[in-house]
């Protein structure tokens, strides 16, 4: 079975570029994404809008819209949500039958909900399952995380009652598929699916901008960085012998791109599918 995909940019946001590349030193990755006087960088909110089988199924949910003055300020977030990407491309929340999310950060599965009339946090899609792995939903419920608020209930609650837990590689729905992409967190999995030409991966946050394409280019964040490397080299490795097409999550520029080997053996290049990479 075979997809119909837009690519949804969700909300531009900020993070500490220092944060994002953990070990590399700033002298490195400053020239790839050169930081804001607050030390932050540019990043997107990408998401999927898949539509076949007489089905739309949402990949990621970016940032949401709860969120008040004082956060907006420190992350530089777009006053923009997946639902106004939704808007623009002509879909109501309410015709949303599935939401896949790779892991359960704000950045992530924060647009599962939204604020109501009385400001309370109520689901943004009301008719839809939310397909997240059981181990990653444990973790947020747990907390269990390098950061102290990345894993929020306003985020997570509301949804419960929707959930479908799903453990390791399977197919969660007809022609799409999910499986766990350990590293940046226990629980993390990556989605592909098939559209008319081949494979596409949307693998959240192993490689999140395409300037982490290097193997020690990996986040503070991450709560297993030598697992991530390990997570991020199969990836690659598979997409470049299969011919995926990833779409990279927080890839401000050319988020779309395909893999092939560099002139040293064991690294890659990324090519960019429509666009320079910038």
């Amino acid at each position: 079975m075979t997809y119909r995909w837009t690519l949804l940019r969700a909300g531009a946001f900020r993070l500490d570029g220092g944060s994002m590349f953990g070990v590399v030193p700033k002298a490195l990755w400053a020239r790839l994404s050169p930081p804001d006087d607050e030390n932050r960088i540019p990043l997107q909110t990408n998401c999927l809008l898949l539509e076949g089988g007489g089905r739309r199924v949402l990949v990621e949910t970016g940032y949401g819209s709860k969120w008040g003055e004082k956060d907006r300020a420190i992350f530089g977030m777009e006053p923009r949500s997946v639902l106004d990407a939704l808007a623009e491309a002509g879909v109501d929340r309410g015709d949303i039958d599935a939401v896949i999310v790779t892991h359960l950060h704000f950045d992530h599965a924060g647009g599962l909900t939204h604020l109501d009339e009385e400001g309370q946090p109520v689901p943004s899609f009301p008719n839809a399952e939310v397909i997240v792995q059981r181990q990653e939903w444990e973790d947020a419920l747990a907390n269990r995380s390098t950061m102290t608020r990345t894993y929020l209930r306003s985020h997570l609650d509301p949804v419960a009652a929707q959930l479908r837990l799903v453990e390791g590689d399977l197919e969660v729905l007809p022609g799409i598929r999910v499986w766990p992409m350990v590293g940046h967190t226990f629980g993390q999995q990556a989605v592909r699916f098939q559209d008319e030409a081949g494979t596409v991966c949307f693998p959240g946050d192993v490689m999140p901008t395409v300037k982490h394409l290097g193997a020690a280019y990996n986040m503070a964040y991450d709560i297993l960085p030598y697992t991530n490397i390990q997570s991020k080299a199969a990836l690659l490795g598979r997409a470049a012998a299969e011919g995926w097409r990833l779409v990279i999550d927080h890839e401000p520029l050319w988020p779309v791109v395909s893999v092939a080997p560099a002139e040293k053996p064991g690294q890659w290049r990324l090519e960019g599918v429509g666009g320079d990479l910038g």
